[in-house]
């Protein structure tokens, strides 16, 4: 039996277009889709809002107190439940520069708790993790410890290949000694590679493409900027059309300028992450990254103690509306929370309202702010402010 879904807007489609839409779901899937009105009495009508895919967030260190680097499983369970009232229906854990004995102890950790959350259901997707570091630029580290890191050497990376189940992808700096033969290990191994925290040129990130990389973490932060006569890795990074780029938009770290020529330049490839540190969904106070302590105050991004900008502390469905204030259109804008990163992470029945496509739904309010979220067609998440309309029938835990 399948539950009939009628949405005044719809986004998501295979047209890019925003406006009246209906989704057929069967079980978990979705089994049909389409514009304009459905040809049969829905089960579900929603007058209000906007239905899309779940959000996915393809790059998060924390949230709700938590830091990922040293949760246990509970503490993971927890944030992965609390992230359904974001809207994100499926994230990527960032685990950023340590020794890699640590890194694989902490990789390690996080997929048991992985595996058993996502075994438990009712809960945002938990994939596999984000490596972020020891093998970037002393000169683009960030909120990185720069005694830390390293040069990728066979023997450096080896233990993080043999965990290639367990990580979708892993940042690094292309400039490096032995960068692009680990850059060509890792695709190998099916691990994903990121250029980020990088002073390369132009040509070396163009080498690393060659070499398979295929993302950019965070457009504009921590890698050198675009000049006319030295591109660097931003310069690459918007001309290069293998390469999907990753962009803050939290009204701190990019100005809505950038996020424009981001969205001109790379249309299709820009996917918007969060960053986001143990702040997000807390009050103002001090909080970890990756044992380091950073400072929130009201208005202002997280900081270390020596004023370095440590991550952000809003969540992806923010992020929407940060992007279509900085003139984004809203179809451009929910494409790069929903299908451009999972079509990066190689996830197909992700992030579209598209038969064979997981019935993982978000409905979004007027303020682009998550109102309902749902998993396999099951509604996992409400904050009760918008309803079907009054003919509705839904079984409970449905639609």
């Amino acid at each position: 039996m399948t539950t009939l879904v009628h949405a005044q807007r719809l986004v998501g489609l295979l047209d890019d277009e925003s406006g009246e839409g209906w989704i057929e779901i069967d079980g978990e899937r979705i089994a049909d889709a389409g514009r304009g009105a459905p040809s049969r009495t829905p089960d579900v009508v929603l007058d209000e809002g906007i239905l899309a895919p779940g959000l996915i967030d393809a790059q998060i260190n924390g949230a709700f107190s938590v830091d990922f680097a040293d949760a246990d499983a509970d503490e993971v369970r927890d944030v992965a439940v609390r992230m359904l009232s974001t809207g994100v229906t499926a994230m990527v854990p960032t685990f950023i520069t340590a020794t890699v004995d640590q890194l694989v102890e902490q990789v390690t950790r996080y997929e048991g708790a992985r595996e058993t959350s996502n075994a438990v259901g009712v809960a945002t997707r938990l994939l596999p993790a984000h490596v972020e570091g020891p093998f970037l630029s002393p000169r683009r580290r960030g909120a990185h410890r720069e005694a830390l890191l390293v040069d990728p050497t066979p023997e450096r990376i080896a233990p993080l290949l043999e965990l290639h189940d367990a990580i979708s992808y892993v940042t690094m700096a292309p400039e490096r000694d032995g960068a692009l033969q680990a850059i060509a290990d890792f695709v190998a191994a099916g691990i994903r590679v990121a250029v980020g925290h990088s002073d390369a040129t132009d040509d070396q990130v163009r080498a690393a493409a060659d070499a398979g990389a295929t993302l950019v973490t965070h457009l504009y932060n921590a890698q050198s900027p675009f000049h006319h006569r030295a591109p660097g890795v931003v310069g690459a990074a918007l001309t290069d059309p293998r390469l999907t780029v990753g962009v803050i938009v939290d009204g701190h770290h990019v100005e809505p300028a950038a996020v424009r020529l981001a969205f001109a330049a790379a249309a299709g490839r820009v996917m918007l992450v969060t960053d986001a540190v143990a702040a997000l969904g807390m009050p103002p106070g001090v909080y970890e990254l990756g044992g380091d302590q950073l400072e929130v105050i009201a208005g202002s991004p997280p900081l270390r103690a020596d004023g370095t900008i440590a991550g952000a502390d809003e969540p992806l469905d923010a992020n929407l509306g940060h992007a279509v204030d900085s003139g984004i259109a809203l179809v451009d804008a929910i494409r790069a929370a929903t299908r451009t990163p999972a079509d990066a992470l190689g996830l197909t029945d992700l992030g579209r309202l598209e038969p064979g496509a997981r019935a993982d739904l978000v409905l979004l309010g007027d303020d682009l702010r998550a109102r309902v979220t749902w998993l396999g067609g099951a509604r996992v998440w409400s904050d009760d402010t918008i309803h079907e309309g009054p003919d509705a029938t839904v079984a409970s835990g449905q639609l």
